[in-house]
């Protein structure tokens, strides 16, 4: 019994295992991080699914995890240019700024679409290095998953085996999960929309669904009574199937529209956590090619 205390003591007196600290500016890449690396780290996620990821105070409770934080995971292409780069400079963190191993960007590590061939701020909202929602193509998150548990061992190389083994775990789970999906989503390649804003560019891309226009008039500017009459006008000749918008954005553009186009009008999560189904990456895709397919029917 005494060797029994003498070794509890001791156990005791180790210092205690700490995660990674992981501030994740949007909730699909807290998801990747929690996939990839497990019980190994330690996920705070910024912003929630019904929060509009443009539009983020800088708040102190942000400023707080940041200084704590061992690894920033973030979009880049500018989503987050309003809020991030303050908090990141307020944060007096070294280790975390962009260009250092504790800093992370998922869309530069992937092509984007939409990049403008000539930026003009008359045009709204415009991302200079393209769309920024590059977490909806399936294809491209698993690329920046790969380069995630690359970037997370060479910030804890101590767990640098568990990262790549957690990779390779979800890629094996994920890749199935594609062909599933692909699959599924064949009734809808072809189908036009119309989109409440860019948020969905990369899964209408990807499942084939033509995007042939927008709500808003231009990026970032709500829909006007006059931008949604022309568009209406525009339906008789050329007419989208459904009408899509993300579960931050307002809803009474896309029902106006949708009531007098006699189409449906959906909410897709977007994000983790934008819907009950939607909290993994798994079950964002489920819930919003699920989504999509009853629309049609």
């Amino acid at each position: 019994m005494r060797r029994l205390i003498v070794l509890l003591a001791a156990l005791a007196s180790l210092p205690a295992w700490s995660a990674l600290e992981v501030f994740a500016t949007v909730p699909e890449w807290g998801a990747l991080a929690r996939e990839i690396g497990g019980e190994r780290v330690a996920v705070f996620v910024a912003t929630s699914a019904l929060q509009d990821p443009h539009r983020i105070e800088a708040r102190p409770s942000l400023l707080a995890r940041a200084r704590r934080a061992q690894l920033v995971v973030a979009t880049g292409a500018e989503l987050e240019a309003g809020w991030l780069p303050v908090v990141l400079r307020e944060s007096g963190n070294a280790a975390v700024q962009p260009g250092r191993d504790g800093y992370f960007e998922a869309a530069a590590l992937v092509e984007r679409l939409e990049v403008p061939s000539v930026l003009d701020r008359a045009h709204g909202d415009v991302h200079a290095a393209g769309n920024p929602h590059v977490h909806l193509d399936p294809h491209r998150l698993l690329r920046i998953g790969e380069a995630l548990a690359e970037r997370l061992a060479r910030v804890d190389p101590a767990n640098a085996a568990a990262y790549r083994a957690g990779f390779a775990d979800f890629a094996g789970r994920w890749r199935s999960a594609i062909g599933r999906w692909e699959k599924a989503a064949a009734p809808l390649r072809g189908v036009p929309v119309l989109v409440h804003h860019g948020s969905f560019a990369y899964l209408t891309y990807w499942l084939g669904m033509p995007e042939i226009g927008t709500l808003e008039p231009k990026p970032g500017v709500e829909p006007s009574s006059g931008q949604l009459a022309a568009l209406l006008e525009r339906q008789r000749a050329r007419p989208a199937r459904l009408v899509l918008r993300a579960a931050y954005q307002p809803a009474a553009p896309s029902e106006w529209f949708a009531s007098r186009a006699a189409i449906p009008a959906l909410v897709l999560p977007y994000t983790v956590g934008g819907s009950p189904a939607a909290q993994d990456l798994f079950g964002l895709f489920d819930d919003s090619i699920a989504r999509l397919l009853q629309g049609l029917r």
